[in-house]
């Protein structure tokens, strides 16, 4: 295949150097395309392209064909931008039926002489995914949180060391079967494969935070349209995620509700009069909407508009708090919040997010790549960009089975739920 890189230069790339990634938003589907190199390590952006969800609520596919319509589209606009085809991606998943569970496993060191070998790491953790689960539910990801070596606890990494019995504690992400399906076939139905479904606040952790902070204890916020998901490391371990089912397109909603004008009008006034802090809002200031929308008659006050975002934003950092309150870690995370997503990019949120949450807060911006950065120079694009680092990190690229200890698929590039959801799609398929 063949880019142009500029007037005078050209890069011949194999398949495997191209990394696709999707978005699955609940309001936009964001598709990026990178080349990878691996003899530098280098990662760079070729391609950024934007289309509206349409199909899509809450990280859920409610009409398949029109999701499978929006992918499709964002699809063919990247290739068109590209001049490549694309024959496989790595999307992200997220929604409400998602939750964590933990789990152990338990295996004998198979060498004679006791050291601890790639094998035993991988029958390790596949032992672990060995629990009781209903049918309708599936694995997404398996992350080891430390090891135990006979009496040894709390190892990071066992390779190479030894012992005789090697335990793994792990934590395990699932998601409903059907939701995984519905995701997988309107991907399918756009005219590609699937390389890995990887659970959104994860991918937007890969681009946005360091290894520092997640030593030190961090939480990536992901505020979409439809939900707001999160996830906490602490000791270089995702430690609890979760999905909430709130998000800033609920904010579009109750002003739209709170000034009795359309969907399309509220959106506008909190793009261009929204903000997250109550500071510096006179009182007495008006919105001329016949300004925003030539069919609205009224002005409203700007104050009123500030106190219906106030009350949705103070709901959904309450919920964050509580899910840092369940594992005991509210006020207690030295490297603070990380914001990502459209609803982070609210004026005045960070301010929100330190006095709503007593931590230190920031916003993310995509890093780790090259090429067109100053397109996803935006905490919208966290997601897209850390899907691209994950493939590369712990995806085709990673060949030794190692990448399974960092939150690696279940069945190598492909996880164990994604490939049953690619034989049942194909009993529908032409």
């Amino acid at each position: 295949m063949l880019f142009k890189k500029s007037k005078t230069k050209f890069y011949f790339m194999s398949k495997k150097s191209n990394i696709i990634a999707v978005d699955l938003g609940s309001s936009n589907i964001r598709i990026a395309v990178s080349q990878y190199f691996p003899e530098e390590d280098d990662l760079r952006i070729i391609g950024i392209e934007t289309v509206p969800a349409d199909g899509m609520r809450r990280g859920a596919v409610i009409d398949l064909e029109e999701a499978s319509k929006s992918i499709a589209s964002a699809i063919n606009f990247a290739e068109k931008k590209t001049g490549a085809n694309f024959e496989s991606v790595t999307a992200s998943i997220s929604g409400s039926d998602i939750v964590l569970q933990n789990s152990k496993g338990v295996v004998a060191v198979g060498r004679a002489d006791g050291e601890v070998a790639e094998d035993d790491i991988k029958r390790v953790l596949e032992a672990a995914q060995t629990i009781s689960m209903p049918l309708n539910r599936e694995i997404v990801h398996i992350s080891p949180r430390s090891y135990r070596l006979d009496d040894q606890d709390s190892i990071r990494d066992p390779l190479g060391m030894n012992g005789v019995r090697l335990e793994a504690d792990v934590m395990i992400i699932e998601d409903s079967v059907n939701h995984i399906k519905n995701i997988s076939k309107s991907i399918y139905n756009a005219g590609v494969e699937i390389d890995n479904l990887v659970f959104s606040p994860l991918a937007a952790a890969e681009s946005v935070l360091t290894r520092k902070q997640k030593e030190l204890g961090v939480a990536v916020v992901d505020i979409g349209a439809g939900v707001t998901s999160i996830a906490v490391f602490e000791e270089g371990d995702l430690i609890h995620a979760a999905v909430l089912p709130v998000g800033a397109g609920h904010i579009t909603n109750d002003i739209a509700i709170g000034l009795r004008t359309s969907i399309d009008v509220a959106e506008k006034i909190k793009l261009e009069f929204g903000t997250a802090s109550m500071e510096g809002v006179d009182y007495d200031e008006e919105i001329d909407l016949s300004l925003i929308d030539s069919n609205e008659t009224e002005s409203v006050s700007r104050y009123h508009v500030m106190e219906i975002i106030d009350a949705r934003m103070e709901e959904i950092f309450n919920m964050v708090n509580d899910e840092l309150r369940a594992i005991r870690k509210d006020g207690l995370l030295p490297a603070g919040v990380v914001l990502v997503g459209g609803g982070s990019e609210l004026p005045g949120v960070v301010e929100f997010s330190k006095k709503s949450l007593g931590l230190p807060a920031q916003i993310g911006i995509p890093r780790g790549v090259g090429g067109l950065i100053d397109k996803i120079d935006s905490p919208s694009f966290a997601t897209v960009t850390g899907l691209l680092l994950w493939e590369k990190n712990h995806g085709s690229f990673k060949k030794s089975g190692r990448f399974m200890k960092d939150f690696g698929g279940v069945k190598g590039n492909v996880s164990d739920a994604t490939e049953k959801a690619k034989k049942w799609i194909g009993k529908f398929l032409p």
